[in-house]
């Protein structure tokens, strides 16, 4: 069965077996995952049940609209799916990361987010076995 979506057909998009979208599971990483901070963001990171890197977006309101609240969140999944996921896979780290934004995050350049997620990375590949 072939991919659905015209993003899909030319090799954007998140895969489904990459994405944390269960909100038990998503609990379940607040709760268990290891947390960093970054000036933007907070991240839980927790060993894949299922044994590949996957990824969760949460972006709580904070008191913005929704279209701010989508941006925000369309930033954070191709960052994902870019920079973490690729590393996390060639580093051969199955990890679950659930990154979520802090109130600081939508006003923060694409830029910023891009580091902070590529510094992320780095801290997660360097701890991996």
């Amino acid at each position: 069965m072939e991919p659905e979506g015209p993003d899909a057909r030319n090799g954007f998009g998140l895969p489904r077996q990459v994405r944390i979208t269960a909100s038990d599971e998503i609990r379940s990483l607040f709760r268990r995952g290891k947390r960093s901070k970054t000036r933007h963001l907070d991240a839980f990171v927790s060993p894949s049940p299922s044994g590949v890197p996957r990824l969760g977006v949460v972006v709580p309101k904070h008191k913005h609209t929704i279209v701010q609240r989508n941006r925000l969140k369309r930033r954070l999944r191709e960052l994902g799916r870019t920079v973490l996921l690729p590393a996390l896979g060639n580093r051969g780290a199955p990890l679950d990361v659930l990154l979520r934004a802090r109130p600081e995050a939508y006003t923060a350049p694409f830029a910023a987010l891009r580091d902070e997620v590529a510094a992320l990375t780095e801290e997660l590949c360097s701890r991996a076995p």
